[in-house]
């Protein structure tokens, strides 16, 4: 099969197809023809060198979290009715259509057992998807319906699964106003679209004039067009005082927020992209009984609940371009050049 690996930490130019030996499912695994796999701002990290999850005794290293297809494989004791708990009774079978969950987990520590599984204390992420064919945990798979395509499918689990745990960790309520900084990143599309299908109001920002109207589009019900975090904080209170701020951003944005945010605001925080650090006045943020928030990722439930909304018609992941393997390089160059909107999906 081919591969879109990693060769190096020097950007896009770094990514080259190469041919590895098909996978073959072992004890609770599934071997899937990859049909999609949209890309993240994690892989990019990866790429340029960001990334502490992956050294250079990785390289070559296939990455690709967000896997979308038909299972081709299972093994032997998924065959014989166990491993699987995904799909209905039945478990996973091969022809299934699917989409992956990309959570690793340990299943034993306290946080798996009590619960969320993104709290476990050894939480990692699935790769693996830039492939022709994908080896993973067959109880990580979600049966797909017949009405919901692969494209779509792919675009769910990082940045939509991200997104939607943090309304839900924000206590979204369905009269609330949330701002989303840089919203036109695949987290912030992603919270505007659930922001409106959960019946709430959002206020998008962008420094660009073309992607205000495309926020417009997907449901956005105030657009703000500027890249500076003080200005952010200006209009978004001319606006109204959000409930709930949606910071994938960090750095300068986390104290915009604060300062625009009502009392007994919340704001929840996935992402460093503006900044690993954020400095914030004190005093303001306990005397008006605010909360910050980490999140990271969200729940297979949430990947679930999320695919019975697109089922539903509730909304439809904007996808921006779609790429051969072949050019898997290019599709990371234009990730760098910030000039997409919605998701980017390789398509094996």
């Amino acid at each position: 099969m081919d591969v879109a690996a990693f060769t190096g930490f020097d950007g896009p130019e770094s990514v080259e197809v190469e041919t590895r030996d098909d996978p073959e499912p072992g004890e609770g695994e599934a071997v899937i023809d990859v049909e999609a796999c949209s890309i993240n701002r994690h892989d990019l990290w990866i790429v340029e060198g960001e990334s502490a999850m992956v050294t250079d005794d990785a390289l070559p290293f296939v990455s690709g979290l967000d896997v979308a297809g038909t299972v081709a494989a299972v093994g032997e004791d998924v065959e014989n009715g166990a491993g699987a708990r995904t799909g209905g009774e039945a478990g996973i079978t091969p022809g299934d259509r699917v989409v992956l969950c990309p959570n690793e987990t340990c299943g034993t520590c306290r946080y798996c057992r009590e619960g969320p599984e993104n709290l476990c204390e050894n939480f990692s992420l699935f790769h693996g998807g830039l492939a022709e064919r994908a080896l993973c945990e067959v109880d990580r798979l979600v049966v797909l319906p017949d009405s919901v395509s692969m494209t779509s499918a792919t675009a769910l689990p990082t940045a939509y699964m991200t997104a939607y745990h943090m309304l839900r960790r924000g206590d979204l309520a369905a009269t609330d106003l949330v701002s989303i900084p840089g919203a036109t990143g695949g987290v912030g599309v992603a919270a505007v679209q659930l922001v409106g299908a959960l019946g709430a109001r959002s206020i998008g920002t962008t420094s660009s004039s073309e992607k205000a109207d495309r926020l417009r589009e997907i449901g956005a019900d105030h657009v703000i067009e500027s890249g500076d975090p003080a200005e952010i904080a200006t209009k978004t209170r001319e606006i109204g005082d959000p409930d709930v701020v949606i910071n994938h951003l960090g750095g300068e944005f986390t104290r915009a927020g604060l300062e625009s945010m009502r009392r007994g605001g919340r704001m929840v925080i996935c992402g460093r992209t503006a900044g690993g650090t954020s400095e914030i006045d004190v005093a303001p943020f306990f005397l008006s009984h605010q909360r910050v928030i980490g999140s990271t990722m969200g729940t297979q439930a949430d990947l679930e609940r999320l695919v019975g909304l697109v089922e539903g018609g509730a909304f439809e992941p904007p996808v921006d371009e779609t790429y051969d393997l072949a050019e898997t390089d290019a599709a990371f160059a234009d990730m760098a050049s910030r000039d997409a909107f919605g998701k980017l999906v390789v398509e094996p």
